[in-house]
């Protein structure tokens, strides 16, 4: 009996605890170019001493979600959006680069190229530093072309050009900030086939339908989970007046 009563907590557990993904999930439901995670339940041994009799559960995250999101005309010059593969890379605050597909671009206080979430675009030679300038444009191979201020209409020139990756999928994980980097720490090399929709942001791949029935069914198996450890329980308790009476 304790077996099931310790399969059942182990599953309560992590019903619970995967509603936090799908919570997650929902919330980036509009952020640009986020990438939904996935998870799944596996059975595992519990180990130690004695016989392998107990098992539990344990949710894993086998990945993400890379298929594209819907791309969106915003009619900004400095708004781009990854057609097919890739990634634009970033600097973090701690100076580590790492990869996203939000392409909301603008320029901070400092002025520096930042996309939506604050994170430092990486250009050429680090993060990319704009000039005061009359107009901006993004190409769609990520060159940056500025009218310098007080320029001429016609003294456009290339200022930098944003670094493009196009890395192996098995080779990313997802850090806590929602960003990507490799597996083992390495700082991927830029790629030239990668190209830009400019004037247009992606959207996240986030299915809410999908997540909102995820929701309820986790839920659901919760609550049936937390049933069945009560009527076992009960059982366990008519068990026990019984042999008392013998």
């Amino acid at each position: 009996m304790d077996k099931g009563l310790y399969l059942l907590m182990s599953g309560a557990k992590e019903s619970m605890l995967s509603q936090t993904r799908v919570a997650n999930n929902l919330a980036n439901a509009k952020t640009t170019g986020f990438r939904a995670d996935l998870q799944s339940f596996r059975s595992m041994p519990s180990l130690g001493d004695g016989l392998k009799s107990r098992v539990f559960v344990q949710t894993e995250r086998p990945g993400y979600n890379y298929s594209e999101g819907a791309l969106m005309s915003t009619g900004n010059p400095l708004d781009v959006a990854i057609k097919g593969e890739g990634w634009i890379a970033v600097q973090r605050p701690d100076g580590s680069e790492a990869y996203t597909r939000a392409g909301d671009f603008q320029v901070d206080q400092n002025g520096f190229l930042v996309n939506g979430a604050g994170y430092q675009v990486i250009g050429n030679s680090g993060p990319i530093a704009i000039p005061p300038v009359e107009r901006m444009q993004v190409g769609a191979d990520g060159t940056i072309n500025i009218l310098p201020l007080g320029a001429p209409a016609t003294a456009i020139e290339a200022l930098d050009r944003i670094k493009l990756t196009k890395p192996e999928l098995q080779n990313l994980k997802k850090g806590t900030d929602g960003l990507f980097q490799d597996i083992n720490g390495a700082v991927f090399p830029a790629d030239a086939s990668v190209t830009l929709v400019t004037e247009t942001l992606e959207g996240s791949n986030v299915n809410a339908i999908s997540e909102l029935t995820d929701m309820i069914a986790l839920s659901r198996q919760f609550e049936m989970k937390v049933k069945f450890m009560n009527n076992l329980k009960d059982l366990g308790d008519k068990t026990d007046a019984l042999m008392r009476v013998s």
